[in-house]
């Protein structure tokens, strides 16, 4: 089953011509041959991202919500608040080996607290917001991808 997804990048500065991080998680989708379906840029507003990953979660035409920024200790930093709202079964394990590995090689990784977890048909995956952090962890969670979204959409042969 394909992947079919969708990116969002939190910020409050970021455009459609500086979004690096989302440029970024676009070409390491498109190398999985990910379908992208939509791509957005959200401010980091708690009830605004709430709002548009619930929404994005129930379209049957998505079945991966990428996001890029918001996972850090700043004080508007409400990725993982955010989503946390929305998902109805955490993926720790995803968050887990991202934090795991990247921390390996950049001590600040340990700071990310993005978290991952399904609603309804959809993975929902937070990544950090720089580029450098988005193809470091999706490196990490690559592998697993499919597998992961063929589970949600009921192929759960092994």
């Amino acid at each position: 089953m394909k992947i079919k997804a969708a990116i969002i990048t939190v910020s409050d500065t970021r455009t459609a011509t500086n979004d690096l991080s989302g440029d970024r998680l676009a070409t390491q989708l498109a190398a999985i041959d990910a379908e992208m379906v939509e791509r957005l840029i959200v401010t980091d507003d708690l009830d605004d991202l709430r709002d548009t990953l619930s929404t994005l979660a129930e379209r049957e035409d998505i079945n991966l919500i990428v996001t890029t920024g918001g996972t850090g200790f700043g004080p508007r930093d409400n990725t993982p608040e955010a989503t946390l709202a929305v998902i109805e079964r955490e993926a720790p394990g995803l968050s887990e080996a991202m934090r795991r590995e990247t921390a390996a090689m950049h001590p600040f990784a340990m700071l990310s607290r993005g978290v991952c977890g399904i609603r309804g048909m959809t993975l929902i995956i937070n990544l950090p917001g720089s580029p450098k952090g988005v193809e470091e962890c999706f490196e990490v969670i690559r592998p697993v991808l499919q597998h992961a979204i063929n589970q949600i959409l009921g192929n759960t042969k092994h």
